[in-house]
């Protein structure tokens, strides 16, 4: 039985599946979008959610528990100055997953995670 077994383990070790959910969330902080798996998409997703709980109150102890995933100092620093406060009365639902298809080469589902409002200088650089 699998009861109470949570979690998609993506074909990796422990480790790696760790390591992976840190460098997408980064990405995620980073562009705020990320083209991915569908699998990945949504396996990240309660990850990125609770660190941007995290980021709306800027406590040294959050930052703390922040900095125990993402050892970026820069980033750390975008986060709790942008997108923190971006979200301060949003209930949750930080991110979304837009599908996308599958991929030609395996046919894996393909799939957009990106943060909800999205920063309008992000929204330039993309159309340009």
């Amino acid at each position: 039985m699998r009861h109470r077994k949570t979690g998609r383990k993506l074909g990796r070790t422990a480790a790696h599946r760790r390591a992976l959910k840190r460098n997408l969330a980064e990405a995620i902080f980073r562009h705020e979008r990320v083209k991915t798996t569908l699998a990945k998409a949504k396996e990240i997703r309660p990850y990125v959610e609770k660190l941007i709980t995290l980021s709306r109150r800027d406590t040294v102890h959050a930052r703390r528990m922040f900095a125990r995933d993402i050892q970026d100092r820069k980033l750390i620093q975008r986060v709790f100055s942008e997108i923190g406060p971006r979200y301060q009365n949003r209930p949750g639902g930080y991110t979304r997953v837009l599908k996308l298809g599958t991929r030609h080469g395996d046919g894996a589902e393909m799939a957009i995670i990106e943060l909800v409002e999205r920063s309008p200088v992000i929204e330039a650089e993309r159309s340009t």
